[in-house]
């Protein structure tokens, strides 16, 4: 005759019993509304937290990559100087570099595009009565299809600017909204120091960068210009290459380091006195910075989900010492001791669960006020969400359960005695 499978009549029986301490379990709660609120206070506050940590982390990760493909992940940036996060000498240490080897480049490296030579200073461009403090760039047409510039009004240097050096110039959208509000700058005239130039072109606005700083606040002249009238020398302090389409930017990076190892006549043995930065590596490693700082901030809200669950276990301990005499005449009055435990397990698993669903809610709120506040996207996990709801049922269980075993294992005679 066999098995001990519940037959349909005993199935019903049990889901009579649950449904009655869940009742129970929900009348016990609000009972002690304000108490039971301060008790799922801690769940909350991790389960909010972890999930506001994540989905920042998650935004800002994906403004990363989206800020360097705004530059170009075929895009690499040579400059004087060993990478100063390798700890090498600084830039100025070392000779700068000149068109000529900017313009080598292009001429041996079949993996190169264009590559556009580049100086920048700080300066003050001025126009009637506004001013701005901004970036002087001095470079040719080449920095427009390098570093993916378009135009939103005007046009870039034609070549008799570029050879004579004419006091022209290109500016960015912030310096359009500082010196000429709404209005048009093109064919208007600039004053940077005692240089007057002419507005020739606007580009198109890419806001801000990851780092905080401002793409759209510079100006832009031909190289020549920047070097006579701004500089004073004709040094190139970058260069800014575009990689051939299908070309990887590892194959271009190493063939750029042999060339320029060459121009600048470093023997075998050497360090090198210029550096070359892949876009494509700095998105991965700011990706990866975000992401671990992500994980850590996570892990530290996740301990308020442990201090939750203590603060749970020291509730109900509270409550079932408070209910001793009621625990006592159930037991006499026929209920099992699983009957008792179930009913103290399932109001922990209750006050959890409500701080998990909270939890929930807040963190997204509080992920999507990050996101506004930083400007990134708003990216929430929905294996996140559901691992923190899984974590704060977890521990609701765990920490619910020795309170509901001290309850079940009550003596109904010392129980009742009990004042």
């Amino acid at each position: 005759m066999g098995g001990s499978k519940a037959t349909p009549r005993q199935q019903g029986w049990w889901l009579s019993v649950l449904w009655e301490t869940i009742k129970l379990a929900v009348q016990a709660i609000f009972r002690n509304a304000l108490r039971s609120f301060l008790t799922v206070l801690g769940i909350v506050i991790g389960v909010g937290a972890v999930i506001a940590m994540v989905t920042v982390g998650q935004g800002s990760t994906q403004q990363v990559t989206a800020d360097v493909a705004k530059l170009g992940t075929n895009m690499l940036m040579v400059m004087p100087g060993q990478d100063a996060m390798q700890g090498g000498p600084p830039g100025t240490a070392v000779p700068m570099f000149t068109v000529r080897m900017n313009n080598l480049l292009e001429e041996q490296l079949s993996v190169v595009e264009v590559s556009a030579p580049l100086s920048a200073s700080r300066a003050r461009a001025v126009f009637g009565n506004e001013n701005r403090r901004t970036d002087i760039i001095g470079t040719d047409n080449r920095y427009f299809t390098a570093a993916r510039w378009e135009m939103a009004r005007g046009r870039i240097f034609d070549a008799s600017e570029l050879q004579s050096g004419k006091p022209v110039c290109v500016i960015g959208e912030t310096v359009r909204k500082s010196l000429f509000g709404n209005a048009d700058p093109v064919g208007e005239v600039i004053r940077i120091q005692t240089l007057s130039c002419e507005v020739i072109g606007l580009t198109k606005s890419k806001g801000a960068s990851t780092f905080g700083s401002d793409q759209d606040d510079f100006v832009i002249m031909p190289l020549k210009t920047f070097q006579r009238r701004i500089a004073g020398n004709t040094d190139v302090s970058m260069m800014i290459v575009a990689v051939r389409e299908g070309v990887a930017t590892e194959r271009a990076q190493e063939q750029i380091e042999l060339l320029m190892r060459d121009i600048r006549r470093i023997g075998r043995g050497e360090d090198d006195d210029f550096s070359v930065m892949d876009m494509k590596q700095l998105a991965t490693m700011l990706s990866g910075i975000t992401g671990v700082l992500t994980g850590l901030l996570s892990a530290v809200a996740a301990v308020s989900l442990l201090v939750g669950g203590i603060g749970i276990m020291n509730i109900m301990l509270v409550s079932v010492t408070e209910r001793t005499r009621e625990i006592g005449i159930r037991l006499a009055i026929g209920a099992q001791a699983r009957q008792v435990l179930l009913q103290f397990l399932v109001e922990a698993i209750i006050l959890s669960l409500f701080g998990g669903v909270i939890g929930i809610f807040v963190g997204l709120g509080l992920g999507l006020l990050g996101a506004n506040m930083l400007s990134i996207p708003f990216q929430p996990d929905p294996v996140i969400v559901l691992l923190a709801f899984a974590f704060s049922a977890a521990v609701g269980v765990i920490f619910g359960y020795f309170p509901a075993r001290r309850a079940a294992r009550m003596n109904p005679i010392d129980a009742l005695r009990r004042e």
